[in-house]
């Protein structure tokens, strides 16, 4: 599951970090749609507003599939159907919507088969692993690995300003994949739009944290895809959702629990080692100078594979072996789906422009 995110870089520097090429193969910068509303916060949770990327189409007519918005949007979708005024009254969870039952549940199959996907944008998410001994829950923050820079020595090497562009260069966003839709009150008023995340089975390296992750986008080729509904079909698009083994992680601190701290100690790396020294390496030395920034310089980052990059030695260190529940085979019956023969898909239903 994914319950918990950080996204705290300014809007600006959020906008570099989702560089991209159109159809055309131009260099192009996501267009903010009310950039007011976006909060910054190392720690999100359900109901609060998170930026996310849709293609121009959903909201301008005959605009370019291929052409990217970035919105913020409350997480924990709000059906267009919900005929309630608060949408606080919804009585199920849509913060996250599970791959396997996605065509079975009329709030997701519905917005999906009208082409409503998006890229839910973050620094990465936290989960949290249950103690078998003592009952108790250590946090981790889950990232993509990032790539190893000039200045990924140690935390103190760092002499000034001018030297966080190094850190923030290669800083890589995680992408997961998303549902959106767009409510209007019955009793009028602006219209709100409200996104889920997808979740898959969780994979090798997280499946001791816990046995559900998001399900990540890596890298250009798939964030495309997923985004233009204009080109690519439901079916085609559903192929993209699988766990992915390029993945890090490490132990935060509990303040993270609670969702009113939102400071950089909520991502900091925690050495959960009693006895023993551990020098932090790599990525974890990296998060470290990542989090003494403010706004730094952000250019479009290469997509680093996680054998080529400083992983953090953390990631299977200090996970703790713990029994979990049987999984429920969500990716046999997504594929399933996928290979039955279907009449061919409704055209997309296009939004007004808002």
């Amino acid at each position: 599951m994914c319950g918990r995110t950080s996204c705290h870089l300014p809007k600006d520097v959020l906008a570099r970090a989702c560089a991209y090429r159109d159809r055309q193969g131009r260099q192009r910068l996501p267009e903010w749609k009310d950039p007011d509303k976006y909060c910054p916060s190392y720690n999100k949770s359900p109901q609060s507003s998170s930026p996310v990327l849709l293609s121009r189409l959903h909201l301008e007519k005959g605009a370019d599939s291929s052409e990217r918005i970035i919105a913020p949007m409350r997480w924990g979708l709000v059906p267009s159907w919900f005929k309630e005024s608060d949408p606080s009254k919804l009585k199920f969870n849509t913060s996250n919507c599970r791959s396997d039952t996605i065509m079975e549940k009329r709030s997701f199959k519905v917005p999906l088969g009208k082409g409503r996907r998006c890229v839910v944008l973050a620094d990465g998410f936290y989960e949290w692993q249950r103690c078998q001994v003592t009952s108790q829950r250590q946090p981790y923050f889950i990232y993509f690995p990032q790539a190893k820079t000039e200045k990924s020595g140690s935390v103190g090497a760092v002499d000034g300003p001018e030297h966080w562009e190094k850190v923030w260069d290669n800083w890589r966003l995680l992408t997961m994949a998303g549902i959106f839709d767009c409510w209007e009150s019955p009793e009028g008023g602006d219209l709100l739009y409200s996104y889920t995340i997808i979740t898959v089975d969780s994979c090798k390296s997280l499946n001791d944290i816990h046995p559900r992750m998001p399900a990540i986008l890596d890298g250009e080729e798939e964030v495309s895809k997923w985004l233009d509904f204009g080109e690519v079909s439901t079916r085609e698009a559903l192929k993209l959702i699988h766990p992915t083994e390029n993945i890090t992680f490490h132990p935060v601190s509990c303040v993270v629990n609670n969702t009113r701290n939102n400071t950089p100690e909520c991502l900091a790396p925690l050495n959960l080692l009693v006895k023993k020294e551990l020098k932090a390496s790599g990525s974890s030395q990296k998060m470290m100078q990542w989090l003494a920034t403010k706004s730094p310089k952000k250019e479009e980052p290469k997509t680093p594979s996680k054998a080529e990059s400083d992983v953090p030695q953390w990631s299977s260190q200090f996970l703790q072996k713990s029994p979990l529940p049987t999984k429920r085979g969500g990716a046999g019956l997504l594929e399933r789906w996928l290979k039955q023969e279907k009449e061919e898909e409704p055209e997309a239903k296009r939004p007004h422009s808002q």
